[in-house]
C-alpha cells in the first residue's frame, strides 16, 4: 500500500480460543461405552487411585501383508493403548508377520467399571511413504487398521496374571476379517477391597453431571471438540500418532447410521428378553400341566407361600442367590474379546457394508441415495408402529380413569369399588390363594376365548383417533 493508505489501515489477528471454567465435569473423548475414565477435569477434584493396571504388550501372531514393499506383501506393525489420560505407542517392527514388542505400560485406575483399548496398526509412513497397498491404492497417507482389543477391568479377577492371545478382527467393506492376533499380558492389582466396594455404590460421572446436566447434542458437540484437541496433541507428539489413528480407537463413528449396528441391538435385546419369555413358557407349561410332578410341586410351593407369606421375599432371594452360585460354574475365565455373531458382521449384506463406510455427507449417485434411503425409511417404519403400540397401551391403561369413554370409566370405577369392598372383608391369604389357583387350574376348565379383563382393556379408547 502507499504511504498514507499504510497508516490508516491496521491488521489485527485473531486468536481463537475455548476456555472451560468449570473444571467439575468430565468431557468424554471416547464413546461412553468404552469410556476408560470419568474423573472430574480439575486434578483438585480426583480422588486416589483404588488399584494399578499393568499391561504388557508381548507381540503379534499371524498378521496379514498389508502393504507390496519390492514385489512382496509386508507389515510394519506398532501397538496404541488408551486408558484414561495416557496413550502410549509401542516401537514399529519393520517386514515382520509376528512382531515382538515385549513392553510393559501400567495404570493408575479409579474406576473398575472402565474399559482399555488397545489398537494395532501399520506403519504406512516409512520407506518413502510410496508403498502401494494389495489392491493397488496409496496407503501413504493414513496408517492402515490391524485390529482392536477392548477389556473392561471390572470383569479381571484381582491380582491375576491374564495372558491371553486376542484374535484382532477389523471390518473391511467387503466384510470381517481376521487379520492376526494380539498376545497381552495384563494384571489388575486392588490397593483396599473396602475402597473398590464403595466404588461400586457411588456415581459414575461427576456431580456437576447430576446437578448441571449436559444435553445430548452438547455431549456429542464436546466430544468431537476433545477428539480433534487429543488428535492434535498426539499428532505433535514423537513419534506421532495420526490422526486416523486417534479416531479409530475412540471410536469416532459409533453415532453414524448402520444397517449391521441396529440388527445386532434389536438381537441384544431380544436376548435380554429371551430369559423372561422362557420363564412365561415354563410357567405356561405348569398352567397346561405338559408335566403334572412340575406343576404338583408349584402347587405345593405356592400353597406354602400363601400359608406363611413372610417366607416370599426370603424364598426370592434364596432363589437368586441359588442361581448365582448354580451359573459360578459357568462364569468366564479369561476376558471377552471381540465377538463377530454379536456385532452381527458375519451374514450382512455387501450394500449395508458399503453404506456404513460411505463417508457423511454421502459421496454416492442419487440412486444408490434414494435406493438406501427407501430401505431406512421401511425400517423406520416398524420401529415407528413398535412404538405406536406400546404407546397405544399406555393410552388405554391412562384412558381407565380419564372419562373419555364414559361408559367404560364408569364400569371400571364401579368395579373399584366391588373389588375393594370385597378386598377390605376378605383375608389377603385368601385371595392370594384363590388367584393363585385361578391361574394354575387344570386346561380342561380353561377356554381358548380371550377373557373378559383383556377384551375390556382392548375396547379401551387411545388417542390413535386425533392423529393425522
Amino acid at each position: 500500500m502507499e504511504g498514507d493508505r499504510r497508516n490508516e489501515v491496521k491488521f489485527s489477528s485473531r486468536i481463537h480460543m475455548r476456555i472451560c471454567l468449570e473444571g467439575g465435569y468430565h468431557v468424554l473423548d471416547e464413546s461412553t461405552l468404552y469410556a476408560s475414565d470419568h474423573r472430574p477435569t480439575a486434578r483438585q477434584l480426583w480422588k486416589q487411585p483404588i488399584g494399578m493396571l499393568e499391561v504388557g504388550i508381548l507381540g503379534a501372531q499371524k498378521l496379514l501383508p498389508m502393504k507390496m514393499n519390492n514385489s512382496r506383501g509386508s507389515t510394519d506393525s506398532y501397538c496404541v493403548a488408551k486408558y484414561g489420560q495416557k496413550w502410549i505407542r509401542t516401537r514399529t517392527i519393520l517386514d515382520t508377520f509376528s512382531p515382538k514388542w515385549n513392553e510393559q505400560y501400567t495404570w493408575e485406575v479409579y474406576d473398575p467399571c472402565t474399559v482399555i483399548t488397545l489398537g494395532v496398526f501399520d506403519n504406512c509412513h516409512l520407506g518413502g511413504g510410496g508403498e502401494k497397498g494389495p489392491s493397488g491404492s496409496s496407503n501413504a497417507a493414513r496408517d492402515s487398521r490391524i485390529g482392536k482389543v477392548r477389556i473392561r477391568l471390572s470383569t479381571l479377577e484381582a491380582n491375576r496374571i491374564y495372558t491371553n492371545s486376542y484374535p484382532l478382527l477389523v471390518l473391511h467393506q467387503h466384510g470381517v476379517k481376521k487379520t492376526g492376533e494380539l498376545q497381552l499380558a495384563i494384571r489388575f492389582t486392588t490397593l483396599s477391597l473396602a475402597n473398590m466396594v464403595y466404588i461400586y455404590g457411588q456415581p459414575l460421572l461427576p456431580k456437576m453431571h447430576y446437578l448441571s446436566p449436559f444435553t445430548v447434542n452438547q455431549v456429542e458437540n464436546l466430544r468431537y471438540q476433545a477428539m480433534n484437541i487429543v488428535a492434535m496433541r498426539l499428532g505433535r507428539a514423537e513419534p506421532p500418532l495420526r490422526k486416523e489413528v486417534v479416531e479409530y480407537m475412540l471410536d469416532v463413528d459409533s453415532h453414524m447410521w448402520s444397517m449391521r449396528r441396529s440388527k445386532a441391538n434389536f438381537f441384544r435385546i431380544m436376548s435380554l428378553f429371551s430369559s423372561v419369555i422362557t420363564m412365561g413358557k415354563w410357567f405356561n407349561q405348569v398352567c397346561n400341566w405338559k408335566n403334572p410332578v412340575t406343576s404338583v410341586l408349584v402347587h405345593v410351593l405356592f400353597l406354602i407361600l400363601i400359608l406363611y407369606p413372610e417366607l416370599i421375599l426370603p424364598t426370592l432371594f434364596l432363589y437368586m442367590f441359588l442361581i448365582g452360585l448354580w451359573n459360578y460354574r459357568f462364569r468366564p475365565k479369561n476376558p471377552t474379546h471381540m465377538d463377530t455373531k454379536l456385532s452381527w458382521a458375519e451374514g450382512v449384506n455387501p450394500d449395508e457394508l458399503d453404506e456404513e463406510f460411505d463417508t457423511f455427507p454421502s459421496s454416492k449417485p442419487h440412486d444408490v441415495v434414494r435406493m438406501r434411503y427407501d430401505r431406512l425409511r421401511s425400517v423406520a417404519g416398524r420401529i415407528q408402529t413398535v412404538v405406536g403400540d406400546i404407546a397405544t397401551q399406555g393410552e388405554r391403561f391412562r384412558s381407565l380413569l380419564s372419562w373419555r369413554d364414559t361408559r367404560a370409566t364408569s364400569l371400571f370405577i364401579v368395579f373399584s369399588l366391588c373389588t375393594a369392598v370385597i378386598l377390605y372383608a376378605t383375608p389377603p391369604k385368601v385371595v392370594a390363594l384363590a388367584s393363585g389357583l385361578y391361574f394354575l387350574r387344570h386346561p380342561k376348565f380353561r377356554s381358548k376365548m380371550p377373557s373378559v379383563p383383556s377384551n375390556f382393556f382392548k375396547r379401551l379408547p387411545a388417542q390413535t383417533d386425533s392423529m393425522l
